[in-house]
């Protein structure tokens, strides 16, 4: 399963959705508790909420920065789905702490804001890991790649893969292709796999020629039966394994870059102890 939800071109991942909810429902148990009291806190609350959003957008923005120093504007680009929740959770936490040391009638509702948020959060958290704790593996499906050479996407176990669904007639396909073509030159201990859809060998090898893109591990998937098996037909669609063919996380839209690399590090990281 996808960990990302699609609105339209906008990508938001559980995880901020988890955190945005978070805040949600302590946002109405405090206006609750706010109103009992005859306390207004609810100007308060939006404002934690504008700033937890915005403080996980900087904090990604942050740590990816060399990304964005390259391409500025993509830091507005929202659709990118470029977030740290927990960065927004701990900024929202202190300035509604801030908040109630100026104001003693305001420490209640506020308490409670933070209470009900901190258990919906947690009880979100371990919901997730039950939901993705099994995303799938990569199919034995047998392909041609563009060079003629005969493929099985199994043979790609033993390193972190990235298999990417694309078409030579899809703008956004087109457009991420550079950035997809430079991660697979960098990183050596990832397999980039570049897998056509519906398209010929010479289609194919024509658009690569023009566009001057080396690209490894190119294959082709006349009848569309990879989308079919990893349950996705929109295009683009990024599908990232871990090194045993475990489903880790899934992409549908454009990668930027700094989306990319949030997702070759959590995909190169070793899991830890079961």
């Amino acid at each position: 399963m996808t960990q990302t939800l699609q609105l339209g071109p906008l990508m938001l991942p559980f995880a901020l959705l988890l955190a945005l909810s978070a805040l949600a429902v302590g946002s109405f148990a405090g206006q609750r508790t706010g109103r009992r009291l005859g306390v207004d806190v609810e100007p308060l609350l939006w404002r934690l909420l504008l700033a937890g959003t915005l403080a996980a957008r900087v904090a990604f923005v942050a740590q990816f920065h060399e990304a964005y120093l390259k391409a500025p504007l993509d830091i507005l680009d929202l659709r990118d789905g470029g977030w740290t929740p927990l960065a927004g959770i701990a900024v929202a936490g202190a300035y509604a702490l801030a908040a109630g040391l100026h104001g003693v009638a305001l420490r209640k509702p506020l308490g409670v804001a933070i209470g009900a948020a901190s258990a919906a959060w947690l009880l979100g958290a371990a919901a997730l890991g039950t939901m993705f704790e099994d995303g799938g593996t990569l199919p034995a499906l047998r392909l041609q790649a563009v060079t003629g050479k005969s493929v099985v996407l199994t043979d790609f176990h033993g390193k972190p893969t990235v298999i990417n669904l694309w078409a030579t007639w899809c703008p956004p396909c087109r457009r991420e292709m550079p950035v997809l073509q430079a991660a697979q030159s960098g990183r050596q201990d990832v397999n980039f796999v570049f897998l056509n859809q519906g398209e010929t060998a010479a289609q194919v090898q024509s658009y690569l020629n023009g566009q001057k893109l080396a690209l490894q591990n190119v294959l082709l998937d006349a009848r569309g039966e990879a989308g079919a098996q990893l349950g996705h037909r929109a295009l683009p669609t990024t599908l990232f394994f871990d090194a045993s063919g475990r489903l880790i996380d899934t992409r549908v839209g454009e990668l930027l870059h700094a989306t990319l690399l949030q997702r070759l590090d959590v995909l190169s990281t070793p899991p830890g102890p079961q």
